[in-house]
């Protein structure tokens, strides 16, 4: 048996690596990134096992771009415009001021001459996307408030790397063959053409792979959109992240949103984690050894020029003491968007020499290593109630209601919901019902409720009823009992199939179950008396017995059994005298069975 190549080899100690080390930093309190670069560390500069870091960490770039994406389809365009004070307004001062400020301290201390300490000072202005989102992530923070102007200063420095790498050409000198005019045309064509596409291209795609009903198709389509549009904007001179997000914005009013994001995420979650490893792998412990002293002096300061602009900052637009604080403690490290501008500056720009950029990288990576540690040390500065509630404006997943099928028997229940001024999130997986009810105004999403991880898209965490409103019985068991395992915060409200499943239901503690023809059998039954000229009042009190008595009936039921409480059914049999006596008896229906579940004109049940 041949022995396994180096890649293969390489790729299982990364991942045993994620599962060693992630758990156990998780229990220590210090959270999964750390636990991450400790692995890259241990793996490449310690034990050498893997030398080329950087080989590793192109690839692994790929969590980044995914975790855009699925930024991306958080974030409706509406709610990006209301946002656009915090992207434009308070994003662009900090990384104008934390430039500056960084600009002063790199020329003071003579890395580089000062048109390299202006590549130096705006380098470590910009904060890691992959780090910050990822903290926010793993707390549940994503859509506070706090965590909401993190992600707008994140926004604007993913668009500065563009102008920035522009500053390189342009310091760099006149014999750069770059017109940084027409990169940046380039760059805004390309950005135009994303909106385009994904207004008018990526939608009809979708429809057409879910009505094939082909799943494997559905995850291909989506895995090429992100890496599509990802390498369409690294062409244009942008980051492939921000393609990566135009994408999901483009894709955040889809019906099929939901459905792409538990698509991409198991993806998203190896290659991000893989992403931290390489960034230890890459750690050079022979610049940190020779240069120590530098090191040592240069990342608590960079961190605190950082912290201390960027909490003012908050401070003076409107934010709290305590989200400033938190805010100041996630986003003072460097960036991954450091290890590209620094590079260039080094090779192409020749703005310094690349020991320089090296001893850079691995003060960013330094940075990012301690910002875990200090978003732990941050909750310690937290005064009064540090409790931070979610932003009722965010227009994400997350409605008080989650419906699962949008039958006939839900599109009556979500009308009552909506008449009284609740949001309800639909998810169904029919994609002809989504297609016909977007035409009556309806919104809903393109989703499979027996999958766990769309339920999480769909915003089961943040869902105070779900609702289940499936056509098959087995269906609608399987979601039942993955709530109740999973999610037993959420109040469960059940379309049931039939009297037996009612029962059944009941025996696993719902809140609340329905038959479906009950209410409209017993408004069948009253009207029918009152056109045989019973009055509205009599029909509707004899209506009110027959359902007091089916409760006490079910709740018999429910506890003794299918024979219990068959003294409580109306029944006149007839009784006639015949001339001839009977062949056969007479069919007659059983206490076991359910007239309210005989089969009807419904043709949707498998």
């Amino acid at each position: 048996m041949s022995a396994p190549n180096a890649l293969f080899t390489e790729t299982l100690m990364l991942l045993g690596g994620a599962v060693v080390t992630a758990p156990i930093f998780k229990k220590l309190g210090l959270g999964t990134v750390l636990g991450y670069l400790a692995a890259g560390v241990v793996i490449g500069p310690i034990l050498h096992s893997i030398g080329d870091g950087e080989s590793v960490l192109a690839v692994a770039e790929l969590g980044v771009v995914f975790l855009l994406f699925i930024i991306g389809l958080e974030l409706k365009p509406s709610r990006l415009w209301q946002m656009r004070r915090d992207i434009f307004g308070l994003g662009t001062a900090q990384v104008i001021l934390c430039g500056l400020a960084l600009t002063l301290a790199a020329d003071f201390a003579g890395i580089a001459g000062w048109r390299g300490s202006i590549i130096v000072g705006f380098g470590l202005a910009l904060s890691s996307t992959a780090f910050a989102m990822q903290i926010l992530e793993q707390d549940g923070d994503v859509n506070t408030k706090y965590g909401q102007r993190s992600f707008s200063m994140l926004l604007l420095q993913d668009l500065a790397i563009v102008p920035l790498l522009a500053l390189v050409t342009v310091l760099g000198g006149p014999t750069q063959a770059s017109n940084p005019i027409l990169d940046l045309a380039v760059a805004v064509g390309a950005v135009a053409a994303m909106i385009v596409a994904g207004r008018y291209l990526l939608t009809p795609l979708f429809q057409v792979i879910a009505r094939t009903g082909a799943r494997e198709a559905m995850i291909a389509a989506a895995l090429l959109v992100v890496m599509g549009s990802a390498t369409l904007m690294q062409l244009a001179g942008l980051s492939m992240a921000m393609g990566a997000f135009l994408s999901g914005v483009m894709l955040a009013e889809s019906s099929y949103r939901h459905e792409l994001e538990a698509d991409i995420e198991p993806f998203r979650g190896v290659l991000l984690a893989i992403f931290f490893i390489a960034v230890g792998l890459s750690l050079k412990l022979d610049v940190i050894v020779d240069n120590w002293v530098l090191i040592v002096l240069a990342v608590p300061v960079v961190m605190v020029i950082k912290g201390v602009i960027i909490y003012a900052l908050c401070r003076v637009t409107g934010s709290s003491h305590n989200d400033a604080i938190r805010i100041a403690f996630l986003l003072p490290q460097g960036g991954e968007f450091g290890f590209v501008l620094f590079s260039a500056a080094a090779i192409s720009g020749g703005l310094f020499p690349g020991s320089t950029a090296s001893l850079l990288i691995a003060i960013v990576t330094l940075s990012m290593a301690l910002t875990p540690l200090g978003v732990a040390l941050s909750k310690r500065l937290l005064t009064g109630d540090a409790h931070e509630e979610l932003d009722e404006d965010f227009e994400g997943a997350g409605s008080d209601v989650l419906m699962i099928g949008f039958s006939r028997f839900g599109q009556i229940a979500a009308q009552i919901l909506l008449a009284g001024g609740r949001d309800v999130t639909v998810i169904d997986f029919s994609a002809d019902r989504i297609r016909q009810a977007s035409n009556f105004g309806f919104r809903i999403y393109f989703g499979d409720g027996t999958r766990k991880d769309v339920l999480r898209s769909a915003g089961i965490d943040r869902a105070k009823v779900v609702v289940v409103c499936t056509h098959q019985r087995e269906i609608t068991d399987k979601i039942v009992e993955l709530v109740q395992t999973d999610y037993p915060h959420a109040r469960i409200f059940v379309r049931s199939y039939d009297r037996v499943h009612s029962i059944e239901l009941r025996n696993k503690g719902v809140d609340y179950e329905l038959r479906e023809t009950l209410e409209s059998g017993l408004l069948f039954g009253r009207r029918t008396l009152e056109a045989l000229g019973v009055g509205e009042t009599e029909a509707f009190e004899i209506g009110e017995d027959i359902r007091k008595r089916d409760e006490q009936r079910l709740v018999l039921q429910t506890s003794q059994g299918l024979q219990a409480g068959r003294d409580m059914l109306y029944s006149r049999p007839v009784k006639p005298e015949p001339l001839i006596k009977p062949k056969r008896s007479a069919d007659v229906f059983s206490d076991d069975d359910d007239l309210s579940a005989l089969p009807e004109e419904e043709p949707e049940r498998a």
